[in-house]
């Protein structure tokens, strides 16, 4: 279903607040991180925020991710007092880690010949599974 133009400011401006919520906790906190919001989606009735992070370096992502889920509460409350001239309702917010720069990323070294062949060894490639 597409996205209605509310849906998309509502989701603009809490990308916009969480930046700067996320990345003033990641200075105080955690040396040499990368915090970036990669995407928001907000629910039609404007109830529920998907926030998806991006977290570099990646190996650090899902403590990050967790980290920034135990303090959801917080974070809401921070978020509410900034946006309170322009949102009734503050969202429920929830985070999802956002692998995109890792796949990106696999397929450039494919690209440049770095990664392993399929063609010549297909055991490389992962195995579909039934379930």
């Amino acid at each position: 279903m597409e996205e209605t133009n509310r849906q998309r400011k509502i989701a603009g401006v809490l990308q916009k607040d969480l930046v700067d919520v996320l990345q003033k906790a990641a200075q105080d906190g955690m040396k040499g991180v990368i915090i970036s919001v990669s995407k928001v989606h907000v629910t039609s009735d404007l109830g529920i925020a998907k926030v998806y992070l991006s977290v570099f370096p990646s190996n650090k992502r899902d403590e990050i991710i967790e980290g920034v889920k135990s303090n959801t509460p917080l974070i809401r409350h921070e978020m509410a007092s900034r946006t309170k001239h322009q949102l009734r309702r503050m969202p429920e917010l929830l985070f999802f880690g956002d692998d995109t720069l890792d796949y990106n990323e696999g397929i450039d070294r494919s690209l440049k010949g770095e990664d392993e062949n399929p063609i010549k060894n297909p055991e490389v490639l992962p195995r579909h599974q039934k379930k």
